[in-house]
């Protein structure tokens, strides 16, 4: 029964947002399109979830700065049989409801509408492709078909002050929606539960019939401003027919690490990094049923070893990606992406360094992270001084110093 449902359901993956605040990292790509752990980008743990939960046909609504995305799609996620009637589909922006680009979440599933209207669905999953994390899908189907709502919306327990970040969602004891507040000031807490509130993880299941109505109904609403957290949710929940799906429970197939994190500020995209380093990582990468799909090139094997002079490497607790070559050079806690070299005598530390990164003999690296196509100089000291690495670079609240990409030094 469960799988015939799944073919019934349509995959809507926003993925057009600016993600300002990972600003220089999106300065040429989307936030969708960042990388992430050295081998994947963000957008492909939500894609493999979708594959793992058995959904084929996907719709990703691109707009900004796509062409990173795109490329990706292509080179990455060609792996759908359209004769089978599967497909993963990028949606440009088309202004289709006049001269303008998408105004909110829900605008950007309005302005696609045709496309779910002629789509022989009966389900509509709307997903954000830039959330990092492993869910089981039909498990939260399985949960929407049961209570029979016509919305289902994922939700995990966050601390009172954390709800000001999130849409805050209050249920009763059976967990069907009662009300929906987006990043209130103070958040009302979760039943029974006196110290943490429900958020929302901005992962919905909709009846399609209703999910057109309510998005026809608020393009006519001239106050709206077409968002899903702040327009059509709280108005679909005091309507009634919405139920919240408690994320990690045990009938879905991942195991259960329960670890999501929105990868939107430059602080918390260096955190996600730097989980997956941790000597049991919240997030399992490699749990082999459930495996992160992602684009892997024709790419040589890493290579590590000493220098012409005698310096040996001295590897702690690093991801090294495939291309790379680390001569004589000290990494400790750092994530390499491909074709990463690095000379005798340098150190890294605390970092996050992107693929075509060069960096030179007895250069010295803390806290960064250092964006594609940059050549660091021999000697070069980088987060360690931040006064003067202000004047350079990007600095986060957090203390970490990013080298944007095709950064040249003087």
């Amino acid at each position: 029964m469960l799988a015939t449902e799944m073919k019934k359901t349509v995959a809507v993956v926003l993925a057009g947002g600016t993600g300002t605040r990972l600003y220089p990292l999106t300065d040429h790509r989307s936030k969708p399109a960042v990388p992430i752990g050295g081998k994947y980008r963000i957008i492909d743990f939500t894609l493999s979830n979708c594959l793992h939960s058995d959904i084929r046909r996907i719709l990703v609504l691109t707009q900004y700065r796509s062409h990173s995305l795109l490329k990706h799609l292509r080179n990455g996620w060609s792996v759908l049989s359209p004769e089978m009637g599967e497909y993963i589909t990028a949606i440009p922006a088309q202004m289709k409801a006049g001269e303008h680009w998408y105004q909110g979440t829900a605008d950007a599933v309005f302005q696609n509408i045709d496309l779910l209207q002629w789509n022989d669905a009966k389900y509509v999953l709307v997903l954000s492709g830039d959330h990092v994390y492993r869910m089981d899908y039909a498990a939260m189907l399985r949960h929407h078909t049961k209570t029979q709502a016509e919305a289902t919306l994922a939700c995990i327990p966050v601390s009172l002050d954390q709800g000001r970040d999130f849409g805050v969602v209050e249920t009763n004891d059976r967990l069907a929606v009662t009300g929906f507040e987006e990043k209130p000031e103070h958040s009302r807490c979760m039943h029974g539960r006196h110290n943490r509130c429900l958020a929302s993880m901005g992962i919905y299941i909709f009846n399609k019939k209703e999910l057109i109505r309510h998005l026809i109904a608020d393009q006519n609403n001239p106050e709206s401003s077409h968002d899903f957290g702040k327009d059509i949710l709280p108005r679909w929940a005091s309507d009634g027919c919405v139920s919240a799906y408690m994320f990690g429970g045990p009938e879905g197939r991942v195991s259960d690490d329960c670890y999501w994190r929105d990868a939107g500020t430059l602080d918390a995209y260096f955190e996600a990094n730097m989980d997956l380093l941790k000597p049991v990582p919240p997030l399992n990468l490699y749990q082999k049923d459930w495996p992160i799909r992602t684009y892997s090139g024709q790419h040589p094997p890493c290579r590590t070893g000493s220098s012409s002079t005698g310096e040996r490497e001295n590897l702690d607790n690093v991801i090294i990606g495939s291309g790379s070559t680390v001569i004589g050079a000290s990494l400790r806690n750092s994530i390499l992406s491909n074709f990463v070299h690095i000379s005798f005598a340098a150190s890294v530390e605390d970092s996050i360094i992107f693929s075509d990164v060069k960096i030179g003999e007895g250069a010295h690296l803390k806290r960064c992270i250092i964006d594609k196509h940059v050549e660091i100089p021999a000697h070069e000291h980088i987060g360690f001084d931040p006064d003067s690495d202000r004047q350079r670079f990007t600095i986060s609240e957090g203390g970490i110093t990013v080298v944007p990409m095709g950064y040249r030094f003087n």
